[in-house]
């Protein structure tokens, strides 16, 4: 059970995370929280690091220097209590395709203290039908399910997802989306890894880039775009010809329209910038 100050701490807290292999230094000072129920992007290029933060985030691999503190502890020295409490979905796994889902479920389960029902995990995750169904035998979107039931079934209070819609279509990926935003209405906290903007846009609260082996920007959608100096576009039509600005106050420039108009704007469209426009900005300034 945590106690007050671990409950007051943030879910995840790194400060200064270094990274070398050799002579290659692969994280640079990485700075980072993530809150209690946040779903947190992790977003960057091949290469900037997100595997190896994650992964030393998770307690697989040993840093080289930095502080880091996840649910209240250090996961390098972390027991198995404290893994108990993390879980993980992996970007693809095929082991243990003969198994049934059911009968998998319940044999992960039984690796936990206090593990989540096994048949409302399957109930919440919309494969009840295939509880007696061999894992090899299911479809693309089910696997995906089936790869989240392992993660959540330990009843984890933080679950990391890398790319976890990679190769989807997109009817599975809304449905796998739709799965995520259930699981943080429950208050669950989430670190997404992906290459999808449009899928880190859409689920995640904060967002962090990691280019180079730095955090180059972090914050909520609108914060990035004004860290990128991001401009949104506003078209309109005005004595018949269509009108185009750009500008860093879309709000303030529309009511100067409306004034101007003394009423609607004909053709009125504002365009804000997206989690895209954003990254690729960023990518295009570092020279990536």
């Amino acid at each position: 059970m945590s106690g007050p100050d671990e409950a007051a701490a943030p879910a995840i807290a790194v400060r200064g995370l270094t990274m070398r292999y050799g002579d290659q230094d692969v994280l640079r000072g990485v700075d980072l929280t993530v809150e209690h129920g946040e779903v947190l992007a992790l977003l960057g290029p091949n290469g900037a690091g997100k595997t190896t933060t994650v992964e030393i985030l998770e307690g697989f691999r040993t840093r080289t220097g930095g502080e880091v503190r996840v649910l209240g502890e250090d996961p390098q020295a972390a027991d198995e209590e404290w893994r108990g409490q993390v879980g993980i979905v992996l970007q693809s796994w095929r082991d243990h395709a003969r198994w049934r889902v059911g009968e998998l479920l319940e044999h992960v389960a039984s690796y936990y203290r206090a593990p989540r029902s096994v048949a409302e995990t399957l109930e919440t995750l919309g494969l009840t039908a295939q509880t007696h169904k061999a894992c090899h035998a299911l479809s693309g979107g089910q696997r995906r399910r089936l790869d989240v039931a392992l993660g959540i079934v330990g009843d984890p209070r933080l679950l990391f997802l890398d790319e976890p819609t990679a190769g989807f279509d997109p009817v599975v990926r809304r449905e796998f989306h739709e799965l995520i935003e259930r699981l943080k209405e429950n208050g669950m906290t989430m670190v997404l890894t992906t290459h999808d903007l449009h899928e880190a846009e859409r689920l995640s609260d904060r967002t962090a880039v990691l280019i180079d082996g730095r955090i180059t920007a972090f914050g909520t959608g609108e914060e990035l775009a004004a860290a990128a100096r991001a401009q949104a576009r506003v078209v309109w039509t005005e004595d018949g010809t269509l009108r185009e600005e750009q500008t860093d106050d879309p709000s303030r420039f529309v009511w100067e329209l409306h004034r101007k108009h003394d009423g609607p704007v004909p053709g009125l469209e504002v365009h804000r910038p997206t989690l895209e426009d954003v990254y690729l900005r960023m990518i295009a300034e570092a020279g990536v």
